[in-house]
């Protein structure tokens, strides 16, 4: 596939998420035909059909031949592509899945912080002692929690884990850019580091999980206090998407 007809399948994708969400499609109601869906989106139909398989396979549309391909209740049967979708639209910034996603982050934290600690606890140490210079910007401090989390996720063992983690990494980098706008935010993070670095040494993999998951439930209960005109406030330009490079 060359890359304009990867540009017509990925607008045609997005713009069917569009028309879904806003309810011009409802859930429950049959897609209009191929012809008459390619000429509304201006796509080719080999694209619309590519489009539309990924948007069945990722849990959006019911498609069975013979048969009008059909919007599924798409929160209830869909799955983790719904939302990472959904995150990737830029006209559609759903604020309520934002502390739905940290209180995830939040358990799934605890345990992969508690194995790390305990399988790895010099190499999270490691990780921490490169903090106490850290400059105190929100660019540093986002690059920084992205990185710490990535590493206990590597240290821990669980793979799954990972890529779950590595689904909303454009999005994190977003939110958090603003989040550490505050200098209060860069302070509670400095403290989850240290305290999370005494924890580490003291090989008290229990506490060292509790510390990380508290500071994301707290995180979280932020959010829940957010409402949608401070949540679109919150969100950088597109091309502001990509983590900074990694710096080993």
């Amino acid at each position: 596939m060359d890359n304009q007809q990867e540009k017509a399948v990925d607008r045609a994708h997005r713009l069917l998420i569009e028309r879904i969400v806003t309810g011009e499609y409802p859930i429950g109601s049959d897609l209009p035909g191929e012809r008459t869906l390619s000429k509304d989106l201006g796509v080719a139909r080999n694209a619309l059909r590519e489009a539309l398989q990924r948007l069945g396979a990722g849990g959006w549309l019911e498609i069975s031949q013979g048969r009008a391909t059909r919007v599924r209740d798409y929160l209830r049967d869909g799955n983790l592509n719904i939302l990472i979708d959904l995150l990737g639209i830029d006209q559609i910034q759903p604020v309520a899945f934002v502390p739905d996603m940290l209180q995830m982050w939040s358990l799934l934290a605890r345990d992969y912080t508690a194995k790390a600690v305990q399988s790895e606890p010099s190499r999270v140490i490691e990780r921490l002692d490169l903090y106490t210079s850290l400059a105190d910007s929100p660019e540093a401090s986002t690059q920084a929690m992205w990185q710490l989390h990535r590493a206990l996720l590597d240290y821990c063992g669980n793979t799954v884990y990972g890529l779950i983690f590595n689904s909303f990494a454009g999005f994190y980098q977003q939110l958090a850019l603003k989040h550490f706008q505050h200098e209060a935010n860069r302070e509670r993070a400095r403290q989850m580091w240290h305290d999370l670095r005494a924890a580490t040494i003291a090989m008290q993999p229990d506490a060292a999980a509790t510390i990380v998951s508290d500071y994301l439930r707290r995180s979280e209960g932020q959010w829940r206090q957010t409402d949608e005109a401070a949540f679109d406030n919150a969100l950088d330009s597109p091309q502001d998407r990509n983590l900074p490079e990694t710096e080993e």
